[in-house]
């Protein structure tokens, strides 16, 4: 019992080292079954480390690295003036950025906090675990967290901190020592962990599919720099082994409507494999599906402060991605992961509330929606003074009442083209109907690893193994075909690198996975919209120099990377 005792005043210090802020940190709510005081000791342990998700899923972390530094997102000039605050987002689509970069700075404090926070949930969880069932399992799912935030470290950084105490000074690996790592650390929890508590969860399939996941890219984390990247043999067997375990397991189903993978409340859709648990009883954000919006854009009848912020658009590269597909063909009828209409106009010229909602995927041309005269005044109503008006948008919010929100394909950093409705806009999260303010309460599980991206791994490991083309076009077009609610994409007739690298862009845009595809299909220091920057040292992201600031007292211990 003594023993006990100090066990939990330990646990309870180690806790106050977080500050106050994190008082209010929720604990997990799909904890198992078990008895007892220390079940509840286990989950205040964890559940700090879960709770860096949300934050680096934010729109101004990992989002803007992995996605505005790429050709499939782009934030200009809006209306004239640095919306992207001090040319934030227009240095990340150029590559311009240095080591002074608040965005690459905020995902470095991140995800380094998400690696220090598990290393002391695993101190917290190990005395536990030897008695409580479940401490045990938590203990493995904080070194899946570690061995994730540093696979992120390794993806974005070039280097990962590893240290069993945290009190130890963290040594510093890189290439193929870092990839073993990661690899190890996986390994040794995969028959750990729960194989079926929900995606917010660290289970056996996100261990199954991070290990694919690092062993497809492995290429490039051991020579990041590399011309040509070695994709291993051995590695793409891998990738091929552990998707085929996650697709054996059964216990993940393709969803036949696309967007309901994005909707509020998908916390219990069978595509997800890992995500980040989003729930509004959570305190989740919205941000993904308000960044991109016209600011003129309201998706909640109940609240009139909710809306948009005029934030990215898709580049015109990446559009006429989806028009070289389909030729003659308009996307929106070809494909269901491009659009999908909720809002018929003008049939729904007059709607419920319950009835209203936004449509969804790839916006262009002449948005239409809920009618307001001034920026937060309530809705107007129907003749019969319960249904609300639907009309075509103007700019109410941005002092041009005159001018219609309709977005072009055309966007860039001149003036011409950083209007506020220059560029198709992207809304694939479902807004939160319980976000009062456009932001918060965000009711949609931000998806990490869903069963589609198993498949496309398998059908790249495939290809690039042994050109096994027949067994890739089986893959891409299985997930093509499991989309049935509304249309089915045709099937592709023919298979390569360079379709796949397409097809990933469809079934991924906007899900934080587009630069680390460029790179690996080796399309990252090519030219699209506004950028023509060609350094292979652009590859990783700058070490924050106020971190290497924070290293002095340790001469040579944090190098910056090459070029910054």
């Amino acid at each position: 019992m003594k023993n006990k005792f100090i066990l939990v005043l330990t646990i309870l210090t180690t806790f106050m080292q977080f500050g106050c802020s994190n008082l209010e940190e929720e604990v997990l709510d799909e904890s198992l079954t078990g008895g007892a005081a220390l079940d509840a000791v286990a989950d205040g342990s964890i559940s700090p480390a879960y709770a860096v998700l949300p934050t680096l899923f934010l729109h101004t972390s990992y989002f803007t690295l992995q996605e505005i530094s790429t050709d499939e997102a782009i934030l200009p000039y809006r209306g004239g003036t640095d919306w992207g605050d001090n040319r934030i987002f227009i240095d990340m689509h150029r590559h311009t950025y240095t080591s002074s970069h608040i965005r690459i700075k905020d995902t470095w404090g991140s995800i380094t906090q998400g690696i220090s926070r598990s290393v002391t949930a695993i101190n917290a969880l190990a005395p536990l675990a030897e008695t409580n069932p479940t401490a045990k399992i938590y203990l493995a799912e904080a070194k899946g967290l570690r061995a994730y935030y540093s696979m992120l470290s390794l993806d974005l950084f070039g280097l990962i901190f590893v240290k069993e105490n945290p009190a130890e000074v963290s040594t510093i690996l890189r290439g193929n020592d870092a990839v073993e790592y990661i690899k190890n650390e996986f390994l040794a929890i995969e028959n750990e962990v729960s194989k079926t508590v929900g995606p917010g969860r660290m289970t056996q399939g996100a261990v199954w599919g991070l290990l694919a996941r690092l062993h497809l890219n492995a290429a490039a984390y051991r020579e990041p720099y590399a011309t040509t990247l070695d994709f291993k043999t051995e590695d793409m067997d891998k990738v091929i082994l552990y998707t085929d375990k996650i697709i054996a397991s059964g216990q993940y189903n393709l969803s036949s409507e696309y967007f309901e993978i994005f909707d509020d409340e998908n916390h219990t859709n069978k595509e997800l494999i890992f995500a980040v648990d989003q729930r509004a009883e959570l305190n989740g954000h919205n941000r993904l599906a308000y960044f991109s919006l016209s600011g003129d854009m309201f998706p909640n009848p109940a609240f009139p402060k909710a809306n948009g912020t005029d934030g990215p658009a898709i580049t015109p590269d990446f559009y006429q991605t989806w028009v070289a597909a389909y030729g003659a063909k308009d996307p929106a009828v070809s494909d269901p992961r491009f659009f999908k209409e909720n809002l018929k106009i003008p049939s729904d010229s007059c709607i419920a509330a319950k009835d209203f909602e936004v449509n969804r995927g790839i916006l262009r041309g002449q948005q239409y929606g809920l009618l307001t005269t001034a920026n937060g005044q309530p809705f107007a109503r129907c003749a019969d003074g319960v249904g609300y008006k639907i009309g075509k948008l103007k700019n109410i919010t941005r002092s041009d009442k005159t001018k219609l929100v309709n977005h072009t394909e055309f966007i860039d950093f001149t003036a011409a083209g950083s209007g506020y409705s220059n560029g198709y806009r992207v809304l694939k999260y479902e807004f939160s109907k319980k976000s009062d303010s456009g932001r918060n309460k965000g009711d949609a599980d931000i998806v990490i690893m869903r069963l589609a991206d198993i498949y496309l791994m398998r059908a790249e490991a495939k290809l690039r193994k042994s050109n096994d083309v027949a067994g890739a076009l089986a893959d891409v077009n299985f997930v093509r075909a499991s989309r049935t609610a509304r249309i089915v994409s045709p099937a592709l007739t023919s298979m390569s690198l360079e379709i796949l690298y397409r097809e990933r862009g469809f079934e991924f845009y906007w899900e934080t996975l587009r630069r680390t595809d460029m790179i690996r299909f080796g399309k990252y220091e090519g030219t699209w919209t506004e950028k023509t920057d060609s350094n292979v040292q652009k590859r990783l992201f700058p070490i924050p120099q106020s971190a290497i600031d924070g290293a002095s007292d340790k001469p040579g211990y944090l190098v910056q990377n090459a070029g910054y």
